[in-house]
């Protein structure tokens, strides 16, 4: 037998094997499409609940242990991060609004990753304190849990919008 002979004899058994295989490794796009759906909305919700300046809210989008990471520094679990940075500053808030928000997921069985980013806006209630803008991007991990999803790993930065050229 000639080698180009056993080359397409082997290709070809290559090709009639790999579709059932691929088929059983990779989950249905439409669970995966659920499965991102739902992913989004968390994370849709984590970000109304801090448009609604609301804390409590927030924190149910976040499992007990879920980590924070903000601007290079760790905040902690999610409840010691609202009881001492975000709370406090969604008390001084009379306005926090995103806009532009951009979000982009991966789900990989029970773990989800997400990239947003965003363009975000704070006014003060003390009107002596000038108003926030600035640009954002943050990276959550998921995991689901009795089928339910909840942020395990979030880290957020941002910067000051560039001037216009």
């Amino acid at each position: 037998m000639s080698r180009m002979l056993i080359a397409a004899l082997s290709l070809l058994a290559v090709l009639l094997v790999a579709p059932p295989v691929l088929a059983h490794a990779t989950p249905a796009p439409q669970a995966a499409s659920q499965a991102q759906s739902e992913v989004a909305a968390v994370l849709e919700g984590y970000r109304a609940a801090v448009e609604a300046l609301d804390g409590e809210a927030a924190a149910q989008f976040f499992w007990p242990e879920a980590q924070v990471y903000e601007q290079g520094g760790v905040e902690g679990r999610f409840a010691d991060y609202l009881a001492h940075h975000l709370g406090p500053e969604l008390a001084a808030f009379s306005a926090f609004t995103f806009e532009d928000r951009r979000l982009e997921t991966t789900v990989a069985g029970d773990l989800a990753y997400a990239t947003e980013t965003y363009r975000y806006r704070i006014v003060f209630k003390d009107p002596t304190r000038a108003t926030v803008e600035r640009r954002g991007v943050a990276t959550s991990v998921l995991e689901r849990r009795d089928g339910r999803w909840r942020i395990i790993r979030y880290h957020s930065s941002s910067r000051a919008p560039r001037p216009a050229a």
